[in-house]
């Protein structure tokens, strides 16, 4: 893994996510291009990466841009989705090394690091429509194949190696973070937009796609009887909830469909507690999130959410709504968060970061570069 004699070494960033929506994914890899920017600029870099060229490669259907000091912006191509992958991007970086951050990229690129954020196509077919499901599932089969396959836990580092048949020595782990939402003003004028009470409600955010498991929250919140305490659920589709029934307080659930991040931030700071009852994650940044405002966490005991949350979070079965509701109570009765349960929360958010994140990925490319 080697520039060509003489000539500056060039590192390319696939800058797909661009181009697509900004969830989860994408975010992650908008925050670790610029903290590789940040770290550039001030010349934090491994000494085999001195001198480098960076670029971060666009697409022509690109939404979003980012301020960046020392990578280079470009935009090539005139293709869009896969197409623009696997022959425009494949074309670009082809005399340089490439990263690409969110999920996918050429398969036929000889010097390439793909961050996959977990296996769930693998694991939970039942989840994805089978077109996406096969298509993926192949993306991912080829990538192993010729790429060098990172993620963002060690759950997922797990997963990904038994998946694709690699040893998982040979898989990096760059972090997830949410520290990105500790810059964020809460817009406190939602809480009164909802008719609701601070530290009255408990909340939970997601969309209504079966990992996240939202509809466990809204029957544990209904086996509650606590139509004072409501359960308010952010984003998603509504109508897939309660087909066509009260989207109201009276059964102890408000549906708000979206909201900005602004408004988030005001509900986890006035939040009883947040309810994360997710079935599969490759990290779980949402508990993150809300411990950054200092909001109680009740999350399910999926692997990589145990991982993410340590011993700053309540624990349920996210099979058992009945168990979930019990968690629910239990900190009713406890009431405001304690300062044990902050300072255990401010160890799991100092563990994670994008500056730390973007320190691993630049030294495991100094480190197999020669």
């Amino acid at each position: 893994m080697s520039s060509q004699r003489g000539l500056p070494l060039k590192i390319f960033i696939n800058g797909r996510f661009l181009s697509q929506s900004m969830t989860g994914v994408q975010r992650y890899a908008a925050e670790m291009v610029k903290a590789v920017d940040q770290l550039l600029a001030s010349g934090e870099v491994p000494r085999e990466l001195l001198g480098a060229e960076w670029q971060l490669l666009v697409s022509p259907d690109a939404k979003f841009f980012l301020d960046l000091q020392r990578i280079e912006v470009r935009k090539i191509g005139r293709r869009t989705g896969h197409a623009w992958d696997q022959i425009d991007l494949a074309r670009a970086s082809a005399n340089g090394r490439l990263i690409s951050l969110a999920n996918s990229g050429p398969v036929l690129h000889n010097d390439h690091v793909v961050v996959i954020h977990d296996a769930q196509v693998f694991r939970k077919p039942e989840f994805f429509h089978w077109t996406y499901l096969a298509a993926h599932r192949t993306l991912g089969y080829l990538l192993a194949r010729k790429a060098t396959i990172a993620t963002v836990s060690q759950f997922s580092r797990r997963e990904l190696a038994s998946v694709l048949r690699l040893p998982p020595a040979l898989v990096p782990v760059f972090a997830n973070s949410a520290e990105h939402f500790a810059a964020i003003v809460p817009e406190f004028g939602i809480i009164d937009r909802l008719g609701l009470t601070p530290f009255r409600f408990f909340l939970s955010v997601g969309s209504m796609n079966k990992n996240k498991n939202i509809s466990l929250a809204i029957e544990a919140a209904k086996r509650l009887k606590r139509p004072e305490v409501p359960l308010v659920v952010v984003g998603g589709d509504n109508s897939k909830v309660f087909r066509g029934g009260s989207k109201g307080a009276d059964n102890g659930v408000i549906l708000t469909g979206r909201l900005t991040d602004a408004e988030i931030a005001a509900l986890y700071a006035g939040a009883m507690a947040f309810v994360f009852p997710s079935l599969y994650e490759g990290f779980g940044v949402p508990p993150l999130e809300a411990m950054i405002f200092g909001c109680p966490v009740i999350a399910s005991t999926a692997d990589a959410v145990r991982e993410t949350c340590a011993d700053a979070a309540a624990y349920f079965n996210p099979l058992d709504a009945e168990e979930l509701s019990q968690r629910m109570l239990e900190r009713l009765a406890a009431g405001r968060i304690s300062e044990e349960e902050r300072r255990k929360q401010a160890e799991r958010i100092a563990a994670f970061s994008w500056r730390k994140s973007a320190q691993a990925l630049l030294q495991f490319f100094g480190e197999t570069t020669s």
